[in-house]
């Protein structure tokens, strides 16, 4: 069983191995990492019935500042989640979020418990019968040093009120969505939600252009907090080296940085091949979905031929498991690129775009056997198809 890398308060190794950034990356996460699968999802719902209590049994992580209820991180998550969306228990979130937190979803960022509780009311009216299911959870960290959570889930209901977008249609919408969190003693400091918002629009029958230039509008008239980091490559117009070899030793830290290093900003797609399993399983966003290195490599072709001079970095990585199990590993990114390819959005605007995602990687032998990867997409439309183009940096305010 693989142990997990010891790390100092400024992300380099104890054990005096050298971290590998080559300025090419952000240094290791200074995180415990979760050395088996033994904490992970388990087949059932949030709800507290007689059967799943017995099923949940004792505490079986240390969770300092916690509720009682709760027997490891992974279980907090998936029924807060179930409490707050299913039971409409929305006055839960004061309980369960920071009074400041800060949270960044596909329309930008907030801050705020206030504005949590408000998206949740407006959301839950919309769609009363949502039901969210948990189908997976990567999580890493402690009680001391925090906890954080990457939490994939499907979402099912019935749009059935009123919502920004026009009147209730009647129609069922089932999707999938990422979160990721950072909590500490029972409260979310910060929190990255993608909601697939392309997808549900499509399914309504929304035209997703349209609604993307209207959002576009607003933002431009009403937000001055773009929010939004340059990578690194594209701040310093410099040519992309490749990413430094590793060791003889599996790693996954840098087996993921340099994965997105070569596919994104040296665009060596052959990367895929030595990176993924030959019968891989892709999912992405707006429900695209592929299989094998062969759709891999074509949706990001698709990616770069739209933006040319895409420029990437990861934001953060964590992981759980260990070389006999396998891994799963959650990666947090950032992006940018100016619209000048037709691949996936029409006919060029020219405009710069800012992308995020987060991407849940499954390793098998050393190789990635399934992915679910999502990023801002309907942010990006509203990006490129706004009457006005959004300015790239806050205007200042007098």
């Amino acid at each position: 069983m693989t142990e997990p890398t010891p790390t100092d308060a400024s992300g380099a190794t104890t054990d005096g191995r050298p971290i590998i950034s080559a300025d090419l990356s952000e240094a290791r996460t200074p995180r415990t990492m979760p050395p088996d699968l033994s904490i992970a999802v388990r087949p059932g719902s949030g709800r507290d019935t007689a059967r799943a209590e017995r099923e949940r049994g004792t505490r079986r992580q240390s969770m300092r500042g916690f509720e009682d209820a709760y027997t490891d991180i992974v279980d907090w998550i998936v029924r807060v989640t179930h409490r707050i969306w299913e039971e409409q228990d929305v006055g839960y979130v004061y309980d369960t979020y920071a009074t400041g937190a800060f949270v960044f979803t596909d329309h930008g960022p907030q801050w705020g418990v206030e504005r949590v509780v408000e998206d949740t009311v407006q959301s839950i009216h919309a769609f009363p019968d949502t039901r969210s299911l948990a189908d997976e959870v990567i999580w890493a960290g402690n009680d001391v040093e925090g906890f954080v959570t990457s939490h994939r889930y499907i979402t099912a209901g019935h749009h059935l009120a009123p919502w920004r977008w026009g009147p209730a249609t009647g129609r069922h919408v089932r999707l999938w969505g990422i979160a990721n969190c950072v909590v500490r003693e029972n409260e979310i400091y910060e929190e990255y939600v993608l909601y697939n918002t392309c997808s549900r629009l499509a399914q309504l029958g929304i035209d997703v252009a349209a609604a993307a230039r209207q959002y576009g509008d607003e933002l431009h008239r009403v937000r001055t907090d773009a929010h939004v980091p340059e990578v690194d490559r594209l701040l310093r117009g410099r040519h992309p080296e490749p990413y430094p070899a590793g060791g003889d030793r599996f790693d996954l830290d840098h087996a993921v940085r340099a994965l997105f290093h070569d596919v994104w900003n040296r665009r060596d797609l052959s990367a895929v091949n030595r990176a993924y399993a030959a019968n891989v399983r892709w999912h992405g966003t707006s429900d695209r979905v592929g299989y094998g290195r062969a759709d891999v490599q074509s949706q990001a072709r698709a990616l770069l031929a739209t933006f040319p001079d895409l420029g990437l970095r990861v934001e953060e990585i964590y992981w759980m498991g260990n070389d006999e199990e396998g891994y799963r590993a959650s990666v947090r990114w950032s992006a940018a690129g100016t619209h000048r390819g037709y691949a996936l959005y029409g006919e060029p605007t020219g405009r710069r775009a800012f992308l995020w995602g987060i991407s849940q990687l499954y390793f098998s032998n050393g190789l990635i056997t399934e992915e679910w990867s999502m990023f801002n997409e309907f942010d990006v439309l509203a990006q490129l198809l706004s009457t006005e183009p959004r300015p790239l940096f806050p205007t200042p305010q007098p």
